[in-house]
């Protein structure tokens, strides 16, 4: 379980297949201080389990199916990922709870800026939208954001500066494609009522 709150940007450092499955490598030198081989990292929001640590590299073993459920799969050399190691028992959580299981993927409509900040909106496939709860929680890329504003088949969210700079998201274009995960406690709820 994470939190939503990126602990660090990572750089691929390397995507090779290993059989049937792929070794995502990622450098990160925060983050892969205290990682050991088992341990869960949210990776851009997919929970991903520690295969092998090298110096500062994390080596990930990905299933196919994870690479086409998420934007993992379109990675390339030097790209930027998401980082957040797993929630601690007694750990504060700023963000909400994240179980790192993308629901969909999601499209960037619009990057724009609204009133100073940076608001995205993103489009969601059909039956997804009743999963987002507006003014609730959501994952994108691993980010715990707040709903703002919602139609029948789209979301905006805004992020604040130090989000813009500490994630991927200051990288996103619009028609980029985003790692989604509903509010698990929360849409429950939202689909009983």
């Amino acid at each position: 379980m994470f939190t939503g709150i990126v602990e660090e940007l990572g750089e691929v450092a390397g995507m090779r297949r290993i059989g049937r499955n792929s070794l995502l490598e990622v450098k990160a030198a925060r983050v892969c201080a205290d990682a050991k081989a088992g341990d869960s990292i949210a990776v851009n929001g997919v929970c991903l389990t520690v295969f092998k640590k090298q110096n500062n590299v994390l080596g990930f073993e990905v299933m196919p199916q994870t690479l086409r459920a998420s934007n993992l799969g379109s990675l390339r050399l030097k790209d930027k990922v998401n980082l957040e190691r797993s929630l601690k028992v007694g750990d504060r959580v700023s963000g909400h709870f994240v179980y790192g299981h993308i629901d969909c993927p999601g499209t960037i409509r619009r990057k724009s800026f609204v009133r100073g900040n940076l608001c995205f909106n993103i489009a969601v496939p059909p039956g997804f939208i009743s999963g987002v709860i507006l003014r609730g929680s959501i994952a994108v890329d691993g980010i715990s954001l707040t709903v703002q504003d919602k139609n029948s088949n789209a979301f905006s969210v805004f992020v604040i500066p130090h989000t813009r700079k500490n994630t991927t998201l200051g990288f996103r274009r619009a028609s980029d494609r985003v790692n989604l995960e509903l509010d698990k406690l929360g849409a429950p709820f939202l689909l009983s009522t």
